[in-house]
């Protein structure tokens, strides 16, 4: 009698098992089934936010289902990340990250709210954005080699404007130091375009600046020089920009990823998915016209496999120098 009950309550508990692993697929099998919900971790208007909701319109034409763009700033992107980071993982929630929150921001967390690598599961980078080395045109410098000539002539007097302590845009300056050896002031802004406003204007006279359309339009016409584009190749806007490593500096590479992550154990099926139809809108030519126009490098290789090979990397390059900067999100 007791073998009996036993092997009844065994077969009882596997037919649940087995229930619950069938829901699990048919969930994943009609997955999406609703709309899918994409955090952008910064305020409306920049260049996240305008990716973002142009990927949410594309992914809408791929897949058939509804794409929403909900921004969540605040924290330097870390309370949008962190929203991501503990929601269900069923693939209703993605986030729209990058270097900002995956790199810079958990290389300078006094307390780490999430882990980049394990809190989250890559899709795929969309793009690069390459930043670039840029300068007042009565400041005698026509390459990089020049520029450091003229920094070690000068030491500590020269000064390079950014968007704010800890950006892109102030971690090029940095690593430009670094690789050159040389010693700038540096002048943080509350954006980058105040610091461009800055140079054009000639109160500072160099700025490392994203590639944007407004920094793009400054060189265009002349109101400042830009030396090298901080990439291995040259830009589709700006072929007259040589890339650092032809401008005198190879290592000053500084490509911003912006990338698409779930919660970390959302289903591979999903996942895959997900990065199929991300493949078929980065292939699509009016979506790549859309980055190139703004600067950016659109990423048609990447995979959930590279994506994180590729965060490794950018967090073990990046990491001393965020801290030997000393800048902190609390």
């Amino acid at each position: 009698m007791r073998f009996h009950c036993a092997w009844r309550c065994v077969m009882a508990a596997a037919t649940l098992i087995i229930l619950a692993a069938a829901q699990t697929a048919a969930a994943q099998s009609s997955y999406p089934a609703k709309p899918v919900r994409i955090v952008v971790p910064f305020a409306p208007g920049g260049v996240n936010d305008l990716v973002g909701r142009r990927y949410a319109q594309e992914m809408a034409r791929v897949s058939g289902v509804t794409f929403i763009v909900e921004n969540k700033g605040g924290a330097a992107g870390t309370i949008g990340a962190v929203e991501v980071a503990r929601a269900k993982p069923d693939g209703y929630t993605l986030l729209l990250g990058g270097t900002a929150t995956h790199v810079i921001n958990p290389a300078a967390m006094r307390k780490p709210a999430y882990d980049a690598e394990k809190s989250f599961a890559p899709i795929g980078v969309l793009m690069l954005a390459p930043t670039g080395a840029a300068v007042h045109p009565s400041v005698p410098a026509r390459n990089l080699k020049q520029l450091v000539a003229l920094a070690k002539a000068q030491p500590g007097k020269l000064s390079f404007g950014s968007g704010g302590t800890g950006t892109v845009t102030h971690l090029t300056g940095e690593l430009f130091k670094k690789l050159g050896g040389v010693e700038l002031l540096h002048v943080p802004y509350k954006g980058v375009g105040p610091a461009l406003i800055d140079v054009v204007a000639g109160h500072i006279p160099v700025v490392f600046p994203t590639m944007s359309p407004g920094s793009l339009s400054h060189h265009r016409t002349g109101r400042i020089r830009l030396l090298a584009i901080c990439s291995e190749q040259r830009l589709d806007a700006a072929p007259d920009v040589p890339p650092a490593a032809q401008a005198g500096m190879p290592g000053l590479i500084v490509e911003a990823m912006i990338a698409m992550f779930a919660p970390a154990g959302t289903p591979k099926t999903i996942i895959d998915q997900l990065h199929q139809a991300q493949a078929k809108v980065v292939l699509d030519p009016g979506f790549q016209a859309f980055l190139r126009e703004s600067g950016a490098v659109p990423v048609t290789s990447s995979s959930p496999e590279r994506t994180a090979q590729f965060l490794r990397t950018e967090i073990s390059r990046w990491t001393p120098i965020i801290q030997a900067t000393g800048y902190k999100v609390e």
